[in-house]
């Protein structure tokens, strides 16, 4: 009969705090159900450990962008009567908890099948090398798969000697567990990591039209959550590691996946060789859909895992596949075989996936724009000038030559547009692109070049205030950036994105080239960028680099001066080579300020090639708290 739903289900969860799953049963590989034995008491829950701290032998850091899923495939052949061996699980848990810390390992999950026959003493064998993870509080979670249960029928079959020794109640006093079916067989949990939430469904071998039901109300009880499935059978693979789904596998994913934008990750055992494949969901999204199972390896397997390192800030999932139990061993008395099956380094055991969290997740989970800031807002104390490019609300418009952009300081360093001789009007247009953090939701695009000089570019008047300033007190540039993909191919080494007017020599420097601006915030051919500047104290140059930019992405770039020394800064993160000579100041020869246009020896050479968002300069150094992409 078809399963009741359960009605209980937890409130709906609040918004996740980001920013920042074949071939039918049967087939080689798959293994059959055996007879197993029933009438086993139930195991209750265990009792609270008062020693347990966050778990294992240290704590995890759930705001942490990077994060582990450890995955504990079938282990059948370690649990089989008389024959088999406790000991490679045993080392794979007590490896989790003993790494746990190391590698913020947030959860472990079974796949399936963790005895061969279903019988009560390999269960009971089985259950005790849990507790491992039960008296440290280690979040798991343990499902069915057909060799842990006495028949083929879906999870109405009722009681078992598996359901004594994994029953939901064993995993309630996890801080992880959500819920389960009425039956037992299926339960859900919710991983705090990369400081949101993570839904995990383990589901029996053979989730029936009542279990699927249920798993769709526990979705809709937390639809900002993304989720990931373990179930024991989904998909099967060739020799060459190309996984499709199984006749089961497709009636999941026609009736559960497809339509749960939220699953974006399956997780199954039960057929070898592993494998795996992206399928398209009905949202247009990617599912990644992994097989895991290494029973027919030396050893059963020994026990391996694979370990799911996520990654949110680089967008990536590492994943690799070892034996704790044999690479727990003294390496001189590892036999030959055990020296092959340390760790698996093919292309289906240890790979990386590409996944833009942000953009995988929007469907269901849209990361809050950040309203428009005010103006007062950006006006810090010692605020020279700030420059906002939205007075346009057409996207793609040409700014008018002349056309002037007001400092918002109230300080009259307005800023006018000048076009290059031989370009016309489109070198320079309002557009709708930003940076993420930016406190207005527009920029300018130019589409400047060199040899001859192309673009427009926006200057200050000749009697502005900040033309004279030397800012010997210290000072802070910022500035939003986005470079075009070809900027690096098609020859814009040296463009400059601020820079001050007049060469060295109208200063009276004569050091170094004195034919260079007296001071530019530019890019080289390689697209690294660069403070160079000519300080009140030194006759030469001094010097800031940072590293190449990538294109195609904003980022937000700060030059602080203490009064002293100056740092380089990309989106709040301090570079490397900063000197440590003492720089005080700018030189100025009293001309305007240019942005968008790099000169030499009083020479506009070239026009700025890609966006520019909100620009401020203030007059002394600012914390990384106070730049303006911080949205905190």
């Amino acid at each position: 009969m078809q399963q009741p739903v359960d009605n209980s289900l937890p409130p709906v969860s609040g918004a996740a705090s980001r920013r920042t799953f074949l071939r039918g049963a049967g087939l080689v590989g798959a293994g059959a159900a055996a007879a197993g034995v029933l009438g086993v008491a139930a195991q209750p829950a265990l009792a609270a450990d008062p020693a347990a701290t966050t778990a294992g032998s240290g704590r995890v850091d759930p705001e942490n962008p990077r994060f582990t899923i450890a995955v504990i495939p079938d282990t059948q052949y370690l649990f089989d009567g008389d024959r088999g061996d406790p000991a490679p699980l045993t080392a794979s848990l007590r490896y989790i908890l003993d790494h746990r810390e190391e590698h913020n390992i947030v959860f472990a999950a079974h796949l399936g099948d963790v005895v061969e026959n279903a019988a009560a003493a390999e269960l009971t064998a089985a259950g005790k090398v849990f507790e491992i993870f039960d008296k440290r509080r280690m979040p798991y979670s343990v499902l069915a798969g057909n060799h842990d249960i006495d028949s083929r029928t879906d999870d109405q079959r009722g009681p078992s000697a598996y359901l004594d020794v994994f029953p939901p109640s064993r995993f309630a006093p996890l801080s992880t567990y959500g819920g389960s079916t009425p039956d037992g067989y299926n339960t859900y949990h919710l991983v705090r990591a990369a400081g949101m939430e993570w839904l995990v469904f383990a589901l029996d071998w053979r989730a029936s039209a009542g279990t699927i039901a249920w798993a769709k109300q526990v979705l809709a009880a937390h639809p900002r959550t993304p989720a990931i499935l373990t179930t024991h059978e989904v998909a099967s693979a060739d020799a060459a590691g190309k996984a499709t789904l199984s006749a089961y596998g497709q009636s999941l994913w026609n009736n559960l996946v497809k339509d749960s934008d939220q699953i974006f990750l399956t997780l199954n055992g039960h057929y070898w060789p592993s494998g795996r494949t992206v399928l398209t969901n009905a949202a247009g999204h990617d599912v990644h859909v992994h097989v895991t199972d290494y029973q027919d390896r030396y050893y059963g397997g020994s026990a391996m895992i694979r370990l799911y390192h996520f990654d949110l800030a680089r967008n990536t999932i590492d994943v690799e596949t070892l034996s704790p139990w044999i690479l727990g061993k003294v390496a001189e008395r590892r036999n030959p075989l055990e020296q092959s099956e340390i760790e698996l380094t093919g292309p289906v055991d240890r790979f990386s996936l590409a996944v833009d969290f942000e953009e995988r997740f929007a469907g269901f989970a849209p990361v809050p724009v950040p309203p428009v800031r005010p103006v007062k807002e950006m006006l810090v104390k010692g605020t020279v000038g700030y420059w906002r490019f939205d007075q346009s609300a057409t996207d793609g418009a040409t700014v008018p030559d002349g056309y002037r952009v007001n400092d918002l300081s109230g300080n009259g360093n307005d800023l006018t547009r000048v076009t290059l001789a031989g370009s016309d009007a489109t070198a320079l247009r309002w557009s709708a692109e930003h940076h993420p953090a930016q406190p207005t939701r527009s920029s300018l695009r130019f589409t400047g070049a060199k040899k001859p000089a192309r673009g427009a570019y926006l200057r200050t008047a000749d009697a502005a205030p900040m033309n004279t300033m030397t800012l010997t007190g210290g000072y802070t540039i910022e500035a939003f950036v986005k470079l075009p993909t070809d900027a690096k191919s098609t020859n814009h080494a040296w463009m400059s994105v601020v820079s001050r007017f007049g060469a060295g020599a109208d200063a009276g420097k004569t050091g170094g080239d004195p034919a260079e601006p007296l001071a530019t915030l530019s890019l080289s051919d390689g697209m690294a960028l660069q403070w160079a500047v000519f300080p009140t104290n030194q006759n030469d140059i001094s010097t800031n680099w940072g590293h190449e930019m990538r294109t195609g992405e904003w980022f937000h770039v700060a030059v602080v001066n203490d009064g002293q020394h100056t740092t380089l800064y990309v989106d709040g993160a301090p570079l490397l080579r900063n000197p440590s000579t003492p720089a005080i100041g700018l030189a100025t020869s009293g001309e305007p300020w240019f942005f968008g246009a790099y000169h030499y020896d009083r020479l506009i050479e070239q026009g700025f090639y890609g966006w520019l968002g909100d620009v401020r300069i203030v007059d002394h150094a600012l914390p990384v708290t106070r730049f303006m992409n911080n949205i905190g």
